[in-house]
């Protein structure tokens, strides 16, 4: 049993999969092609920015064919889907120079989105795939551009067996603890080894607090913000004259709360 960091955190996550060889395998085994870099840069965005959005990826390389995204999401995000869906349209804009009458970009783009905490669609893979389909489902082989969608803790005997591997693995992390003997890849193993508890700097643990804090407030605000919708509708249903027990039952409120809402005041909250 070996002690690791958690691949939940960015500056984990970062550390290991910023390797080019551990970033060319992950990719090789998700999206099944050749890919090959010798630099992974860290936090890239373009400058000027496409339109209004200033996007940040985690992880982003590329070769002479392809340009990949790795970005690695913890905390819950309503507009996650959203949100990527954007930066990956951004690194397909960035291609197009300024006046090309061409909208056909160089680079294939992929974008790899990991999810390591519970998501609530319950799915281990999510695909958009933007090539045209005909009204049977069968692509024309137009648009490769991808965006996937991987969230370890959903790894099912459907996996796809190229990627079950590497989901185990970052599961397998989220405890800080793996069995090393339970994988047979030789970048697995050398993840494993990148994240070891103790060769964690200074300040890569001090990035993890401050993540985990983060983290934590933003789960305090959104707890509170569910709370004041639930008050909301209690409050509507009173005023329809909805039976106690109907209210409860909607909303999930205890009794008390409820007899208590004409006492409160939601707009100061």
């Amino acid at each position: 049993m070996k002690q690791v960091a958690s691949l939940q955190y960015g500056v984990i996550f970062k550390k290991a999969f910023s390797q080019p060889d551990i970033f060319s395998a992950f990719v090789k085994a998700v999206l099944g092609i050749e890919f090959s870099c010798d630099k992974v840069e860290t936090e890239k965005s373009f400058k000027p920015t496409i339109d209004y959005v200033d996007s940040r990826f985690d992880l982003f390389a590329q070769d002479e064919k392809n340009r990949v995204i790795v970005d690695i999401q913890h905390a819950q995000s309503e507009s996650h889907y959203d949100r990527f869906l954007y930066y990956h349209c951004a690194a397909l804009l960035e291609q197009i120079p300024k006046g090309e009458r061409s909208y056909r970009p160089k680079l294939k783009v992929f974008t790899i989105v990991v999810l390591t905490s519970n998501d609530r669609h319950g799915k281990d893979v999510l695909t958009i795939d933007f090539d045209p389909k005909d009204l049977h489902g069968n692509g024309i082989n137009e648009i490769p551009h991808k965006v996937i969608f991987l969230c370890p803790k959903y790894v099912n005997e459907n996996t796809p067996k190229a990627y079950k591997e590497w989901l185990d693995a970052i599961k397998d992390t989220l405890d800080e603890k793996v069995e090393e003997s339970n994988y047979h890849d030789a970048m697995i193993q050398k993840i494993f080894t990148a994240i070891e508890k103790d060769g964690i700097s200074p300040t890569e643990r001090y990035a993890m607090f401050e993540e985990y804090d983060r983290r934590e407030i933003m789960a305090t605000e959104l707890k509170k913000e569910i709370l004041k919708e639930k008050k909301l509708m209690a409050k509507n249903l009173i005023a329809a004259n909805v039976a106690m027990e109907i209210i409860v039952q909607t909303t999930g409120l205890t009794v008390a709360e409820i007899e208590n809402l004409p006492n409160e005041d939601l707009d100061d909250e």
